[in-house]
């Protein structure tokens, strides 16, 4: 091969791999950040359960659990909100992920025990979202 050829299929190459595409626009991942407002009294019932069982059949099951926070004010449910993020390659994933969850017996036994003197959650809220080009969890 010439090597102005060679040099020609070297340079485009680079121009391909360096070269924004439609697939480098779409996010690696997807984050779900949830929210679980508690029942007076069952915060702690609840990071008791995350503790010993949920974490772990979350990541059994694909999560990718990156944070938990409680909120420091009474205006924003200090003592009764749990807020966490979980990370899933899609939202295809997150949707498998979730379904295996509810449905493995270790979890269905983990919570009818936890909540044998009531409910630790009243509602539960999620939101599914995409990192920004500039974010650094992207």
């Amino acid at each position: 091969m010439p090597r102005s050829l060679a040099a020609a299929v070297l340079l485009f190459s680079g121009l391909c791999l360096c070269a924004p595409s439609d697939a480098a626009a779409e996010p690696p991942h997807v984050f779900e950040l949830r929210t679980y407002h508690t029942p007076d009294g069952k915060l702690a019932d609840l990071h008791k359960r995350f503790r010993d069982h949920t974490c772990a059949l979350l990541e059994k099951h694909g999560a990718k659990l990156v944070g938990f926070w409680t909120p420091q004010d009474e205006k924003d449910g200090k003592g009764a909100k749990l807020v966490y993020l979980v990370q899933f390659p899609n939202r295809d994933a997150a949707t498998k992920a979730w379904k295996e969850f509810r449905e493995d017996p270790a979890w269905q036994k983990a919570k009818a025990e936890s909540e044998k003197n009531g409910p630790l959650t009243e509602k539960v809220e999620s939101v599914f979202m995409d990192p920004t080009d500039y974010s650094a969890m992207k």
